[in-house]
């Protein structure tokens, strides 16, 4: 019986150590430092669309959406207002407050974020980390996000997003985001 439940023990410290090191987890700003340059100000600036695949905790595709933004920056300062719609009809809005910092530093706020976000604009990355409540209709629960969103060639972004609840993955994100394409005729 000792050995059975030490062989449990190991087996969930190799599975702990291994999304601490080598998981999504395990990421740090300064493994991106090379690489195309991911400017915030740049990239996150005007009108943008952001479409994507929300996951369930099994792997599988549990919603779609399109998202459009619009990102004003003011100095160091970024105001933006996103609109998301689901294939279900749903809409969600969220607006944000960012602060860059001159060294990188990221602190962003928003009206379903506890506290502050903080994170890192570094190489060809941005790490952003808060926790957010979801609305009543989805269960007010309280969920810790990890955001990484990472520079393309082309000049557009890839967000992968994990959400957990207690240290469990229950949710990923996985979007694009790009400049919005003019209006036709503007």
């Amino acid at each position: 019986m000792t050995g059975f439940v030490l062989g449990v023990a190991a087996a969930l410290l190799l599975v702990w150590l291994r999304g601490r090191l080598a998981g999504f987890g395990a990421q740090a700003s300064g493994d991106y430092a090379g690489g195309p340059a991911l400017d915030i100000r740049a990239a996150l600036n005007g009108p943008l669309l952001c479409e994507g695949v929300i996951y369930g905790p099994t792997g599988r595709a549990r919603s779609r959406f399109v998202g459009e933004f619009q990102a004003d920056w003011q100095g160091a300062t970024c105001r933006m207002a996103e609109v998301f719609r689901y294939e279900g009809g749903a809409v969600d809005r969220r607006d944000w407050v960012l602060q860059l910092g001159n060294d990188g530093a990221i602190s962003a706020t928003a009206a379903d974020v506890l506290g502050r976000g903080v994170g890192r604009q570094q190489g060809s990355a941005v790490v952003l980390r808060y926790r957010i409540r979801l609305p009543q209709d989805a269960g007010g629960h309280v969920l810790s996000v990890t955001d990484w969103m990472y520079a393309t060639p082309g000049g557009g972004i890839v967000n992968r997003s994990q959400f957990r609840k207690w240290g469990v993955l229950v949710a990923e994100l996985v979007a694009t985001i790009r400049k919005a394409p003019a209006e036709a005729g503007a």
